[in-house]
């Protein structure tokens, strides 16, 4: 994939993921995605789905203070962090995407997540674990 058109597509992903509203033309109508959570795995189809989905998981917006991307040569790869703020507490996690493109739209979405940590579970990780990089 062209990396201009592959950093527009990353970038408009990432606002959705912070604000949790779908631009059109950023899903196909027939788009699949299959979401894998340390525990779990569910898959919808649809933009509509795609969308009722993450504000079903993240009903908060939130914000992605780290990410990059890489083109593929059907799409491209995201790995990010997010945050948010819910029911009075401070979250986190990491996740990689993988987007597949169809004109211009994401037409499968491939979601790999750490999970949810909370502050708690963020100072017992950094209790016990020193990261070389942040």
């Amino acid at each position: 994939m062209d990396p201009t058109l592959a950093k527009q597509i990353a970038e408009t992903f990432v606002r959705f993921l912070e604000t949790n509203e779908g631009q059109p033309g950023l899903f196909a109508a027939d788009c699949f995605c299959d979401f894998t959570s340390p525990r779990w795995r569910e898959q919808v189809q649809g933009d509509r789905a795609v969308v009722d989905a993450r504000r079903a998981s993240h009903p908060v917006a939130g914000k992605v203070p780290r990410w990059s991307f890489a083109p593929t040569p059907t799409g491209l790869v995201i790995e990010l962090e997010e945050t948010w703020r819910e029911n009075g507490d401070d979250w986190y996690c990491r996740e990689m995407f993988r987007l597949e493109v169809r004109d211009r739209e994401i037409a499968e979405l491939s979601i790999y997540c750490t999970g949810d940590w909370n502050t708690a579970r963020r100072a017992e990780h950094a209790r016990m674990v020193k990261l070389l990089r942040p």
